[in-house]
Order: C-alpha cells, then sequence, then structure tokens
C-alpha cells in the first residue's frame, strides 16, 4: 500500500524542483514589471483558527513571513537578504496572500508557500521597461548592469546583442555573446563573433552577471537583451563624441561618410 508523503517528505523535496517539474500542480507562474507590485495568492478566503502560514524566498531557503492563529501573531522578516525586501512586504492577516511591492530584479525566483503541511509554489520572473537607454562617450568603457548583488546558484545568464532589430522581419536574431552558467561554474565570452567586433573587449562579472564593454567603437551600438531564468531586460546602447562629415561626388550620386574622430 502506498503511504501517503509526511512532512520530513516534503522537506527533502526543494521548491525550485517542485516548480519546476510541475509535481502535483506545483508550477505558478507569475511574470511582472520591474517597479511594480504583485500579490502571491495563498488559496485561502479565511484562515482557519489552527492554521499557520509561512512564505520563503527559495534563496537559502529564506524565511520572509509567517502567521500564526493559534498564538494570533503576524512576523515579517523584511531585513533579510540584505534587506532587498525592506518595506516591501505585506501579509494579509484574512487569507495569508503575501504582497511584495515596488518590484526589483531582486526579487526574481522561487516563492514557497507553506500552510500546516501543504506546500504550494510561485516563480516570479521581473521584466524591466520596454528599453533601458545607455550612452557613452567612444574610446570608453560602459558596464550594462544586471540588477543583481549576486546569481542564484540554478540560474544562468545570457547577453545577446542585435544592432537591427527591423530586421526580425528578414529571420535575423539577436546573437549570443556571453553566458554565465551557475550550475556548472562556467563563464563564457564569444567575442569573436560579427567580424570580430567584440574582441578583447567584453568583460563578464560572475557574481552579478553584469556586462562591461571596453574602448567602445560606433561598431557597438544597438540593441542588448540580458535574460535568465527569472527575468529579463532590454538595453539601447548609443554612442557620441566628435564626428566628421565630408562628401564623395561623382556625376551621377553622392555619398555620405560618417567618421568618428577616436
Amino acid at each position: 500500500m502506498q503511504q501517503t508523503p509526511t512532512s520530513s517528505d516534503f522537506e527533502a523535496l526543494t521548491c525550485d524542483k517542485l516548480c519546476s517539474t510541475g509535481v502535483l500542480g506545483f508550477a505558478n507562474e507569475i511574470s511582472v514589471m520591474k517597479g511594480s507590485s504583485v500579490t502571491l495568492n495563498s488559496g485561502l478566503t479565511e484562515m482557519k483558527d489552527d492554521d499557520q502560514i509561512q512564505w520563503r524566498f527559495r534563496h537559502e531557503n529564506t524565511s520572509l513571513a509567517e502567521i500564526n492563529k493559534h498564538t494570533d501573531r503576524i512576523t515579517v522578516y523584511d531585513d533579510v537578504l540584505d534587506g532587498r525586501f525592506r518595506d516591501r512586504l505585506k501579509l494579509d492577516k484574512q487569507t495569508g496572500s503575501l504582497t511584495i511591492t515596488n518590484i526589483t530584479t531582486q526579487h526574481a525566483g522561487y516563492y514557497e508557500l507553506q500552510i500546516n503541511n501543504v506546500r504550494k509554489c510561485f516563480l516570479l520572473t521581473v521584466y524591466g521597461e520596454m528599453s533601458v537607454s545607455v550612452s557613452v562617450k567612444i574610446g570608453n568603457s560602459i558596464t550594462l548592469n544586471s540588477g543583481l548583488t549576486e546569481i542564484m546558484e540554478d540560474d544562468q545568464i545570457q547577453w545577446r546583442f542585435f544592432d537591427d532589430p527591423n530586421l526580425w522581419l528578414f529571420g535575423y536574431k539577436y546573437i549570443l555573446i556571453a553566458e554565465i552558467n551557475k550550475q556548472t561554474d562556467r563563464i563564457t565570452v564569444y567575442d569573436d563573433v560579427l567580424d570580430g567586433r567584440f574582441r578583447d573587449r567584453l568583460k563578464l562579472d560572475n557574481q552579478t552577471g553584469s556586462f562591461t564593454i571596453r574602448n567602445v567603437r560606433i561598431q557597438h551600438v544597438g540593441h542588448y537583451k540580458l535574460q535568465t531564468k527569472y527575468m529579463k531586460i532590454d538595453y539601447l546602447f548609443t554612442v557620441y563624441g566628435e564626428f566628421l562629415f565630408f562628401y564623395f561626388y561623382d556625376n551621377s550620386f553622392t555619398i555620405l561618410f560618417l567618421l568618428a574622430v577616436l
């Protein structure tokens, strides 16, 4: 006869595995825009007198909030993880639902709700504005910030580049130029792509996933995309500096040349 799983059996299963495999319908995927708020619903209309609710963030299985109806006690641990949740958590006393306000990329990931011995998981992904605009003077360096202080141990970071997104209509795609796989502890930079325009210019931060381009040139202007398991951000990158224009004349046409004075 098959035995009913005990509380300790559930403890052996990490929240991310339950969510990613869809075990017992645990996967609840929610996507929100950076800066907005999100409510993770407990599914309850009212807690019972003997209920106990706990919310955890899967990063190091960190406790965020809990309600003990028996003692009529509500506790919010918003100073954990370097204070990334400080003044952002609101716990509904009646339903046990958890609201996170002013979302940043630091809040992306798996959340676990435990009601007595029953668990429910949420995967929260965060996307940025349509495009984050950054600009730098030719010859300088630029860092495209991921917004993370630390990459989660199961995450994968990818940076892609495309200089003309309008060509999507013709089947062109973003080119992968750098990635980090935390599970394999591997960093890869593809700086020989696109005729080597990025060669010896790229630097990837292993801790945060932020991406630096050194000695910037006009060829580096375009759209960059950061994508992880939990978020995605688009960047529009432009350059400024001194430019020189000159014309080449022919009997039938005129050509305009644009050169950057470095």
